[in-house]
C-alpha cells in the first residue's frame, strides 16, 4: 500500500473549522476505501443470529478467540431455540474464553428466549428491537443492522473507531454515542457501515493503541495525533 499519497487542504494541526474537519472526513473515506477496497467483519458468522452471538462475545476479547469458540457453541446450540433452553453452566463453559463469560453466557441464552419467543426465531432488523435484546447496545446493533442487513442506522463506535477518529481531530470522546452522532455528521450515511469496518481493519493494522505505525499511514502528513504519546510521557 503506498504512504506517499499527498492530501491537498488539510491543517497540519487539530481541525476546529467545521468545512476543514468535513473535508478531512472525505479524505479519511477515500484513502481507507484505497487501503481497504471490499472491507468486512473480522468476526466469522453464517446468519444474522451468528453474528449477533458472535458481537456480543466480542466485547473485551478479540475476534481471533471469538471465532475459536463460536463453532463449538453453533454446533451444540445452532438456532435461538436450542440456546434459549440451555444450561447456563454448560454455555458458561463453552464460552469461558471470551472473558466476562458469566455475564455473556446470560445475555446469549436471554437474547436467544427473546428472539424465540417475541421474534419468532429471527434476529430484528431495526435498532428498537435490537436494543431490546439483552447484552445488545447500539453498538452490536449498528455492526448486525449493516452486517447482516444492509442497514445503517448509525456507526458502530468501538475501541478502534473512537481511539483513531479522536487522533485524526474528528471527534471529542470518548463517550461512545457523543462520537457516534459526531462522526454520523460528518461521514455520509452510506458510508457508515463501511467506515466502521475500515476503521477496525486499520486500527489492528496501522493506526495500534500502543505503537501505531506513523511512517506507514497514509494520514501521517496532516495527523494531529491527537493523544498519542500522551501516556508514555505521563511515565516520566
Amino acid at each position: 500500500m503506498p504512504t506517499n499519497t499527498k492530501v491537498k487542504n488539510i491543517p497540519s494541526c487539530p481541525a476546529t473549522h467545521k468545512a476543514a474537519v468535513q473535508e478531512l472526513a472525505r479524505q479519511v473515506v477515500a484513502l481507507l476505501a484505497r487501503r481497504y477496497p471490499t472491507p468486512e467483519t473480522h468476526l466469522y458468522a453464517n446468519s444474522p443470529w451468528e453474528l449477533l452471538v458472535a458481537v456480543i462475545l466480542s466485547a473485551q476479547c478479540t475476534d481471533e478467540r471469538v471465532n475459536k469458540v463460536t463453532p463449538e457453541l453453533f454446533r451444540r446450540w445452532p438456532t435461538p431455540a436450542h440456546l434459549a433452553g440451555a444450561p447456563l453452566e454448560e454455555v458458561e463453559a463453552c464460552i469461558r474464553s471470551t472473558g466476562f463469560f458469566r455475564n455473556k453466557a446470560k445475555n446469549i441464552v436471554a437474547s436467544a428466549q427473546r428472539v424465540s419467543g417475541v421474534f419468532g426465531g429471527e434476529v430484528p432488523a431495526t435498532m428498537q428491537d435490537l436494543l431490546s435484546l439483552p447484552g445488545v447496545a447500539r453498538k452490536t446493533a449498528n455492526v448486525v443492522l449493516w452486517t447482516a442487513y444492509g442497514k445503517n442506522e448509525g456507526i458502530a463506535v468501538d475501541t478502534h473507531v473512537s481511539r483513531i477518529t479522536q487522533r485524526l481531530g474528528l471527534c471529542v470522546g470518548p463517550e461512545p454515542e457523543k462520537v457516534e452522532k459526531e462522526l454520523m455528521a460528518l461521514f455520509p450515511q452510506e458510508e457508515w457501515g463501511n467506515v466502521n469496518h475500515r476503521l477496525v481493519w486499520f486500527g489492528r493494522h496501522v493506526c495500534e493503541a500502543r505503537k501505531p505505525l506513523c511512517t506507514a499511514c497514509e494520514f501521517s502528513p496532516w495527523c494531529p495525533r491527537v493523544g498519542v504519546g500522551v501516556a508514555k510521557s505521563a511515565k516520566k
